[in-house]
């Protein structure tokens, strides 16, 4: 299959550039930018006048509840949702039903998206131990071998330090990542928002930043320790953003990320028990929300994550306390991206290599950049479009948003894997 994209803007996220640009694609391959190589003949064009021609996205951290939670959702639905907002690339936690412990669930999965998925790239996170029970390490070699591009316990404790130690080594000894979301679950307990008067006012269990800060202080000695590559998950204080900007500048091979979420809501925003806005960890205060822009703007904070964790509508009819944690972020995603750029948190090529590049690279997936020789993982944004965020609207079986009513801009009219057309609007 040959296709030429004409008129657009490529955003080169490498170079940090915006220039107008075709694109020449052939046989899964980026083969010419700006001239065609010679002979090629293209079988379909693709006009992208006053477009962006980006990388597809890759979501480092989203849960599509397949295998083992049909009722919230799965690969069918989600992936859908992804090709439709411009991801190309998921990559989804162990903490399935069963957890991707091992060989054949990870088989399960790929199968699964080759029979009902549509064409989004799914990267299982293979479990650091058995069954995630924080005890018993998993067969992180076999693991590897049948895909698994990192390995993590998900929000699940490991039984001791120990524990942890070892499964770092023997990650680092599999040339492995260790993702990490750090959380001291004796501190977290039964919490469900952020110490602070919003808590207290409304009478919800708390959960103190210490949950995050002194579980992260423990993870990053360990990385220091077994010098184990680790990416820290899901940031959302501003003590975690200076702890990971120190340990960075002492040469540490850690890298990070922080749901999308975290960079425009705050505490202030449960209202009045608006179990919408029930995360783990918790929306935190103002000045938490602007250490992590300022995190993301100097590069402390290497990409950022929808955090995707799609419920069916029960699930957050229960009071605040007991409705479970998460919000359905496929279908914003780039949407509130585009508004950090208009915010002026980030230029638009140093936003998109949060979102593509770099997950690419830490990851080690394909696709994240555009160039002669990349795979040809592309999407076309019409950077005009304007549309009003309707949950019921979404494509994703989860209904369950933060941003009901939010004014966007900016939605994918075409996304590419491979060279192949997935989705157009």
């Amino acid at each position: 299959m040959s296709l030429h994209i004409c008129n657009g803007r490529v955003v080169g996220v490498a170079e940090s550039s915006i220039r107008t640009l075709d694109v020449y694609l052939q046989n899964g391959k980026i083969v010419g930018l700006g001239s065609a190589p010679n002979g090629f003949r293209a079988k379909q064009v693709i006009d992208a006048e006053n477009r962006l021609i980006l990388p597809g996205l890759i979501d480092c951290q989203a849960r599509l509840r397949d295998p083992g939670e049909p009722e919230k959702a799965n690969i069918e639905s989600e992936t859908r949702a992804a090709v439709k907002n411009g991801i190309t690339g998921l990559c989804i936690p162990p903490d399935t039903q069963p957890p991707i412990d091992n060989s054949a669930t990870v088989e399960l999965i790929h199968h699964r998206n080759e029979m009902f998925g549509h064409q989004a790239r799914v990267f299982p996170i293979g479990a650091l131990t058995r069954g995630l029970g924080g005890e018993q390490l998993s067969n992180m070699a076999s693991l590897c071998a049948n895909g698994c591009v990192a390995f993590s316990n998900a929000k699940h404790p490991l039984a001791s330090n120990l524990v942890q130690r070892r499964a770092m080594d023997y990650a680092r000894g599999q040339q492995a990542l260790v993702v990490i979301q750090p959380l001291d679950h004796d501190l977290l307990g039964s919490g469900c928002a952020h110490e602070g008067a919003i808590a207290t006012r409304l009478g919800l269990p708390s959960i103190p930043e210490a949950a995050e800060t002194a579980a992260l202080a423990k993870d990053i000695e360990l990385v220091a320790q077994t010098g184990a590559r680790t990416h820290f998950g899901q940031l959302s204080c501003a003590r975690s953003v200076d702890m990971v900007r120190r340990a960075k500048a002492k040469g540490l091979p850690i890298s990070a990320d922080c749901a999308i979420h975290q960079l425009f809501l705050t505490d202030h925003d449960i209202g009045n028990f608006d179990s919408n806005m029930l995360t783990i960890p918790p929306l935190r205060v103002q000045a938490d929300r602007d250490a992590l822009r300022k995190g993301l703007a100097d590069g402390t904070i290497d990409c950022l994550c929808s955090d995707h964790q799609p419920h069916e509508v029960d699930a957050k009819l229960k009071p605040f306390p007991s409705a479970e944690p998460g919000i359905s972020g496929l279908d914003t995603l780039l949407a509130l991206a585009l508004r950090l750029v208009a915010e002026d948190v980030l230029s638009l090529p140093d936003l998109i290599a949060k979102l593509t590049m770099n997950p690419a690279s830490i990851f080690g997936l394909p696709g994240g950049n555009i160039g002669v020789g990349e795979a040809a993982d592309l999407i076309i944004v019409d950077p005009d479009s304007h549309w009003i965020c309707d949950a019921a609207a979404f494509v994703s079986k989860g209904k369950n948003t933060a941003f009901q009513g939010w004014d966007f801009h900016g939605s994918v009219t075409h996304t590419l894997i491979d060279g192949k057309v997935v989705y157009q609007s």
